[in-house]
């Protein structure tokens, strides 16, 4: 899924990702950064990002343009 880092802390690597689509906020795993491109986030931030079991962001990485398209929002009143 995508997403945009709400918040980070680079002193103890702690975030908030949030999903584009349902507005639903995801704790950044513990060493969710080790083995990713990024050596920190900033707010704002957009990612690419999968949802643990434990209802974390994992596997952090660069979207693609494809990735980043816009989102779909579906019209409640349908």
């Amino acid at each position: 899924m995508q997403g945009v880092i709400k918040s980070y802390d680079p002193t103890t690597q702690d975030g908030v990702v949030l999903d584009d689509v349902n507005l639903e906020e995801y704790e950044l795993a513990p060493r969710a950064m080790e083995g990713t491109v990024f050596r920190m986030l900033r707010p704002g931030q957009r990612i690419v990002f999968d949802v643990s079991d434990t209802h974390q962001a994992v596997n952090i990485r660069l979207g693609s343009e494809i990735d980043m398209a816009t989102p779909v929002w579906e019209d409640s009143e349908q």
